[in-house]
């Protein structure tokens, strides 16, 4: 795996990849190299059922990171409120969802630190960049339907409006994530 972050870090340093293209890669390996899909297994889903139908449709992947507080409750979240497919939910600490037909995201637990783990093992290095948000775009965008949308869920909707074309709104999800939601811009 680390072969390969570092093949995916040298080609976008050298220009060859986008940032978009850079972060699709990424979020792609780390699912191909994820227990759940070397292990090739599904267990039953322990996310409860959706109470209604979602309130859109992702129609592409811009950029992406998750690490969570509870992978149930946030993958319980992007489900009803995006629409994303559960596809395989190891029932313990991480779920695979898929996006439309853009991918698929690991939605898993935070790391806690081992306390158990030998003081002489070399601390992990430190992380030295963050991303900051995430933005999905969504069909059929009406600027006041999706507003409204957001806070009849309980969200408070930021606009954050781009130009002449670019639409969108910043909430925050169930671990104070960033989660930008956009009318589609790409083809």
């Amino acid at each position: 795996m680390e072969t390969v972050i570092n093949g995916l870090l040298k080609q976008f340093e050298d220009g060859k990849l986008t940032r978009r293209q850079l972060i699709q890669s990424l979020a792609l390996a780390a699912a191909a190299a994820s227990p759940a899909a070397t292990a090739g297994a599904q267990t039953a889903s322990t996310i409860p059922a959706a109470s209604a139908p979602p309130a859109f449709k992702t129609v592409w992947l811009d950029h992406i990171s998750y690490a969570v507080t509870d992978y149930r409750k946030s993958t319980a979240f992007y489900r009803d409120l995006m629409g994303w497919e559960i596809r395989n939910d190891n029932g313990k600490n991480q779920c695979t969802m898929k996006i439309g037909d853009i991918g698929e995201i690991i939605i898993r637990n935070r790391r806690e630190p081992d306390a158990a783990a030998p003081a002489a093992q070399t601390p992990p290095a430190p992380i030295t960049g963050v991303i900051n948000h995430v933005s999905y775009g969504i069909d059929n965008w009406n600027t006041e339907a999706v507003k409204s949308e957001l806070e009849r869920r309980g969200l408070k909707p930021r606009p954050d409006m781009v130009g002449d074309n670019f639409k969108s709104f910043h909430v925050k999800d169930l671990d104070g994530w960033d989660l930008q939601i956009s009318n589609k811009t790409k083809g």
